[in-house]
Parts: structure tokens; sequence; C-alpha cells
């Protein structure tokens, strides 16, 4: 049995899967605020699903994870700043303990049994939703980097910005006009206000779109080309044989065919043969990839 933790700021959800990949049970809760609390949780969450099991447990969060030092900078865990997480959480669960990126863990899972399983070697993936992330798997497994920092896409400048997009506006990171700010659920919003003058939510933008609404097929349009900017040094860079694209806004509508109609503007070659898919777990995939930190 494996068992893989989604940490985040709101809830804690956690998956036991056999080795084939089959659910076997779940738990959620909310996330306690503050560091003995959240270690307690965590391991009443691994008692409830596997009592008097013996084998690791893989935990997925939010922010960036040095996996040498066991550390985290996550901004909506606040309270793990400074502590040796993943060995306080092992002793605490009394249980090995691994840690991971959202992302990464999100890619790992669609490398493995989703959306990118048998799509190639090398696969990127991309969440798009509140934030935007990206994580990196190479042959089936999570390419940390050196800072833990690998994939951490969401805070490089959005490339040959023009003018239709906006002015740059600051990121949470401190910097200003990080792609982040453009490709996330409010900076659509924030397009689409720009674009037509109107504001509307990403869904309903969405929903205008599925109906004819011209506006609102422009800002998606547009969305979809500034995105297709983003990946193209991607592309060039690690030249991925997937892209899986999860978080909310991969359920808008067409998104991955308009990318790939777009982005050989972009990159080296007019005709990438980079494939882009939207996710098969979707929101799951954290919990799933943390189980699968852990060798078979």
């Amino acid at each position: 049995m494996r068992i893989g933790i989604d940490l985040g700021g709101t809830k804690i959800a956690a998956v036991a899967l056999g080795r084939d990949g089959t659910e076997l049970a779940r738990n959620r809760r909310p996330t306690p605020r503050g560091y003995e609390a959240t270690l307690d949780a965590l391991a009443e969450t691994v008692a409830a699903l596997d009592p008097a099991g013996a084998g690791g447990i893989g935990i997925s969060l939010p922010g960036v994870v040095d996996v040498a030092a066991g550390r985290v900078h996550a901004v909506n865990l606040p309270w793990l700043e400074g502590h040796s997480f993943a060995a306080d959480a092992t002793r605490r669960i009394g249980r090995p303990v691994r840690i991971a990126n959202d992302a990464n863990c999100f890619t790992l899972s669609e490398a493995t049994d989703g959306a990118a399983a048998g799509g190639g070697s090398v696969v990127f993936g991309v969440i798009l939703g509140t934030g935007v992330g990206g994580g990196i798997v190479v042959d089936g497994r999570i390419l940390p980097g050196a800072n833990g920092l690998a994939g951490e896409w969401g805070h490089a400048p959005l490339p040959w910005r023009e003018g239709a997009d906006g002015p740059p506006v600051p990121c949470g990171c401190g910097k200003t006009g990080c792609l982040e700010t453009m490709l996330c659920g409010a900076g659509l919003s924030r397009l689409h206000r720009h674009l037509g003058g109107e504001t509307l939510d990403p869904p309903e933008i969405a929903a205008r779109a599925l109906a004819g609404d011209a506006a609102a097929a422009r800002t998606l349009a547009h969305h979809a080309d500034a995105l297709a900017r983003a990946l193209a040094p991607v592309v060039n860079l690690l030249d991925p044989d997937m892209v899986v694209v999860g978080g909310g806004l991969s359920a808008l509508p067409g998104l991955c065919e308009a990318v790939t109609r777009r982005w050989g503007a972009w990159t080296l070659t007019t005709e990438p043969r980079t494939r882009m898919a939207v996710a098969r777990h979707g929101a799951e995939s954290g919990m799933r990839g943390a189980a699968r930190l852990w060798p078979d």
C-alpha cells in the first residue's frame, strides 16, 4: 500500500493506493493552524488510512521544497517555515516521510498513470489555477533541481510581451510581470477587463465564449497565445515529449488545441512534436503523485 497526502492551506487530503494504482481508501480533514497541530493531523490521517502499516509516506505541498534539507517555503503554510519538516513528520507519524512540491507530485502522477502515461520520457506539468506552477518528470522520476526550483516556471517573465497583454502587474514573489500574473485565474479576468472593459470570472468568460460571445472568445484566444509564448521557451530548453495541464483553467474550452496551434510561431521548430493534454486525475494528482514518491 502507498499513502500520499496533499497538504494545503485549507485541507489535508490523503489517499491509499494499491501497487497497481487502485484507490483503497481516502481521508480528508481541515488543515489546522500551527506546526505541532499540523504534525498531529498528519499522524491522525495516516492512522485512519493504514493503522498497522510500516511503509513510507509521501507528502505534497505548495511552495519551494528543499528535499535535501527537508525544509519548505510555503506562503499559505507559514508555520512550516524554518522547521525540519520531513524529519519532524517522520518522528510524529512513526514512518519515513518524503516531501515534494505539489506541481512535481501532480506531474509524477500524470506521467505514471495519467494523461502523460506512455507519452515519452520527459513530461512537463503545468498547473493553471489561483497560481501557476510547473514540474518536471524524467524517466518516471521527479527532477527537483539543485535548489528545489526545477519547473518553477510561473515566476519567469511573460515573454514577447505586447500591448494587448495589458500592463505588467506585481506578483506575490515580489517581482512584476511574472507569467503567473497573466495566466492564473485572476490574470484571465484582468485580461478580459483590459480587452473588453468588463469584469467577469473565468467560468463566466468560458461560458460566454461557448455561447458565441465574440469578446469572451477573443479573451480566451489571447490567453492561449500568452500561454503558447510562455511554453515556447520550455519547449526550446527542455524539449519535453508531453506537456500536461491541470488546475481550474485547464477546463477552458479548446485550451490545448489552441496552444499547440500557436506555439510553433515562437519555438525554434515551427512544428513541435511535443504533445499537450489535460490532466486525467485533476485535483487528485497531488496526493496520487505523493503516494508515488516511494518506489515499488
